[in-house]
């Protein structure tokens, strides 16, 4: 399955995060895989995009980064090829 991870940083201030992901890495559990990240210009939110089959990864994950000032969102999502193929039979009716 494939989630959205949206990331709040405190006070906007994404230093402290960065400063774990080069000192320690990203810390995703085994099983768990980032697929890429998006960051806003004013360095308020990331956009990260995960993968995985076990809820729990993602749980074991956000509790690395306890103390940092940063903040989750999960949100599953579907791929748009995938969303087409649910919504294709639906759209030659009235």
């Amino acid at each position: 399955m494939l989630f959205m991870v949206i990331e709040r940083f405190r006070d906007d201030d994404m230093v402290p995060v960065y400063r774990q992901v080069r000192d320690r890495g990203r810390l995703l559990p085994e099983g768990l895989t980032y697929v890429g990240s998006w960051v806003e210009p004013g360095f308020g939110r990331c956009f990260q995009l995960m993968e995985c089959d076990d809820l729990r990864l993602l749980q074991q994950w956000v509790l690395q980064w306890r103390g940092l000032g940063v903040t989750f969102e999960i949100v599953p999502v579907v791929e748009s090829a995938d969303a087409r193929a649910v919504v294709e039979p639906y759209l030659d009716q009235p």
